[in-house]
């Protein structure tokens, strides 16, 4: 199921595919979409949820695979990634992408008034905390404290907002 709110800003040139398994895709009010955004319900049937007044911005892609929650007033940079999913790889004989899926890790939880920067990629199982701030090219896979600010792959904390 898809369902935008009406006071939601999606361009034109975003692609938001609907389900074809089920996966519900919410897109709460005063939400801004910006163009070459793709929203792909791909490796599960998780819910993805974009919370009141988050902006994604151009060249993002989120896969719903096991699930992604967006919370309130977020900032998405350019050109991120979200895959809620692992794909299984562990027979030789078998092509990857005929292994299926591994098991969730949690999907992906991003709390309200979170700024995440150009380029970042989240994985399955990342749990960014309440106004926490992640740096342009960064990778998450893991838990970010609230209100820190986080660089790098492996991540570092590098400081905390006052």
């Amino acid at each position: 199921m898809l369902s935008i709110a009406i006071s939601a800003k999606i361009s034109l040139l975003a692609d938001i595919e609907e389900s074809v398994k089920g996966t519900d895709i919410i897109i709460e009010d005063d939400v801004v979409i910006d163009s070459f955004v793709k929203i792909k319900p791909a490796g599960g049937s998780g819910t993805l949820r974009i919370g009141l007044g988050s902006h994604i911005n151009s060249g993002t892609v989120i896969y719903t695979g096991n699930g992604v929650k967006i919370g309130k007033g977020c900032l998405i940079a350019a050109n991120c990634t979200f895959a809620p999913v692992n794909h299984q790889f562990v027979k030789a004989d078998t092509f990857i992408k005929d292994q299926g899926f591994l098991p969730s890790k949690g999907g992906i939880i991003v709390e309200d008034d979170v700024w995440i920067g150009a380029n970042c990629v989240i994985l399955d199982g990342a749990y960014l905390a309440k106004g926490c701030v992640v740096a342009a090219h960064s990778l998450v896979r893991g838990k970010l404290e609230a209100f820190s600010i986080y660089a790098g792959s492996p991540l570092k904390m590098i400081g905390v907002r006052k």
